[in-house]
């Protein structure tokens, strides 16, 4: 768990100071949420101050942060809230009082009383929202069923922001495994994916984390930033990977948060040298 020391240290931290270095600090905070939503917010309050402490400029949760169990059901839909709900009115304070970009998971209401859009959200250093995404592919897989319980979100132009000059993009868990998904994002000029999970543990499935993250990033040369629940149900193993495939930093098993620089001049260098999008022969083509 998060040293108080550091928490109650922020206060005399400026939210806009960078460490030595170039880039921008992004952290990805890995914890386990709950059902307690007034629980999970404290939690991610004090690691995003740790977050800022460590140089952070934006920090990027896990999906589920609002509310998450282990066997979904209807618990989901009634806890599912609209985007002028609490939570986000939660986030916004959070993202404002520390002067930060924050990115997190919550459950959002729908026209169907018994499901709900695994919506993720990312508020700016004023507490506004930015921008929203909306789960395109539902966790029906190693027997599971999210669609039973969730709506899958529209195919759209996506939704990106700027963080300091760098473009952001979001997709959540499942979608990792898509390449399209990412490879869109790309296209509108998105430098940095987002990727907030909830990776259920289970045979191989770190495996499959670490290289699908690797991937989607070396394939498109782009940073990507993801962040997974903590175990027992996530496999942990929240990580920054940059262009070229490099983990910058990772979290195991346990909450806390990790923070990288996402540099623009290490995405123009590799391109340089790696010019893959640009050879490309292929579009993205609806299905």
């Amino acid at each position: 768990m998060i040293d108080p020391r550091v928490t109650r240290a922020v206060a005399a931290v400026d939210p806009g100071a960078h460490p030595v270095g170039s880039g921008v600090g992004v952290a990805v905070a890995q914890f386990a949420p709950g059902p307690d939503q007034a629980a999970n917010l404290s939690v991610m309050r004090a690691l995003a101050g740790t977050a800022v402490a460590r140089g952070a400029r934006l920090i990027v949760f896990p999906e589920y942060s609002a509310f998450f169990e282990p066997v979904m059901g209807p618990s989901f839909a009634a806890a599912s809230e609209p985007l002028d709900g609490a939570f986000v009115a939660a986030l916004g304070t959070i993202a404002a009082d520390l002067g930060v970009h924050v990115v997190a998971g919550m459950l959002e209401t729908t026209d169907d009383p018994d499901r709900f859009s695994n919506t993720l959200v990312a508020l700016d250093p004023a507490g506004r929202l930015v921008a929203k995404y909306r789960k395109l592919h539902l966790y029906d897989a190693f027997g599971d069923r999210e669609s039973d319980w969730v709506l899958a979100g529209p195919v759209q132009e996506p939704e990106t922001f700027q963080v300091a000059g760098v473009r952001v993009g979001m997709q959540t868990c499942y979608d990792i495994r898509f390449p399209e998904v990412t490879r869109r994002l790309v296209d509108v000029g998105v430098e940095l994916v987002l990727v907030p999970a909830e990776w259920v543990r289970g045979p191989l499935k770190e495996q499959h984390w670490r290289t699908l993250l690797t991937a989607r990033a070396l394939e498109n040369t782009v940073y990507v930033a993801a962040a997974d629940h903590a175990p027992p149900v996530g496999v942990g193993n929240s990580m920054v990977v940059d262009p070229m495939g490099v983990e910058l930093v990772t979290i195991g098993e346990t909450t806390d948060v990790a923070v990288a620089w996402v540099a623009t001049e290490r995405l123009e260098s590799v391109r340089a040298r790696n010019p893959a999008l640009a050879l490309r022969r292929f579009t993205v083509v609806p299905r």
